[in-house]
């Protein structure tokens, strides 16, 4: 078994973000803020609150969190918007009222939605190029590969299968209730599951020689899952994401990413041109 460990390339983008912001800072007075509002009490998503928090502290980025009643979260958007010291918003999903989701991240403006969720972002969804990152930085090649996305969410395999589709690679996306879905994922190359589900995915859905790519995350008995069953570790023929540490480093390092290029914009239209 191979591991694609995303701790392992996080340190170096880390590195690089936090020479990247002193730049900021220092020689150009900008200070690069990210805020984040989330409408709903959740242990998993205070988890990533907090991490996106220690990240932003690592390497110098300001976070500010807004733990809000969804009553005022179209307001509190307006306010962020109009900040010129916030470069970055990000809606913690999911909001308590889920039906609103679309309007609000569409009402983030374009330059600041790190999250590429809106309709009209600009900035490539966080957790679509972490996993790119990943495979990449490992020299798992795509090109030629059938590759499988289960789930079709607007944070992970919407946003994926539309980033590589546009590169021309061959994604098909699948979900927990495709008909014989083992049948169809034994023809994969690639797997990549995000659907929150823990253990959906179990050793006999998966080819020898497969790359997997575990995305998922739920919460069960306190702890922070994936959607792989235990039984899948078991195979070492395959290259895969560790239980801990794949995917959402590298996730934290792409949506810091995008706040620095949102305030590296704020730097170019004050006269710099090179960071």
């Amino acid at each position: 078994m191979k591991l694609l460990d995303g701790k392992e390339l996080a340190g170096y983008i880390k590195e690089r973000q936090l020479k990247q912001v002193r730049a900021l800072r220092q020689s150009w007075r900008t200070v690069p803020r990210l805020a984040i509002i989330q409408t709903i009490d959740n242990p998993v998503i205070d988890t990533y609150v907090g991490l996106k928090k220690i990240y932003g502290a690592d390497i110098l980025v300001e976070v500010d969190a807004y733990k809000i009643d969804q009553t005022n979260l179209m307001s509190q958007i307006e306010t962020l918007n109009k900040d010129d010291t916030v470069h970055g918003i990000i809606i913690q999903l999911p909001l308590a009222e889920q039906a609103q989701t679309q309007a609000a991240v569409d009402a983030v403006t374009p330059e600041k939605d790190v999250d590429g969720l809106g309709k009209d972002a600009t900035l490539t969804p966080a957790t679509a190029m972490a996993i790119d990152w990943l495979l990449a930085g490992y020299n798992v090649g795509l090109n030629g590969k059938q590759i499988a996305i289960v789930g079709n969410g607007r944070l992970v395999g919407a946003p994926l299968a539309k980033l590589w589709n546009n590169q021309g690679l061959k994604t098909t996306i699948y979900d927990s209730k495709t008909p014989d879905l083992a049948a169809e994922l034994r023809q994969a190359d690639v797997i990549i599951t995000a659907t929150g589900q823990p253990a959906l995915i179990t050793k006999d859905m998966i080819a020898p020689g497969a790359v997997v790519v575990d995305a998922g995350t739920a919460a069960e008995h306190g702890k922070i899952v994936g959607d792989l069953s235990a039984e899948v570790r078991e195979l070492d023929d395959i290259t895969i994401t560790p239980e801990k540490g794949g995917v959402g480093p590298l996730t934290v390092c792409a949506l810091f990413d995008n706040v620095i290029q949102s305030a590296r914009r704020v730097a170019d239209l004050h006269g710099q041109q090179d960071l």
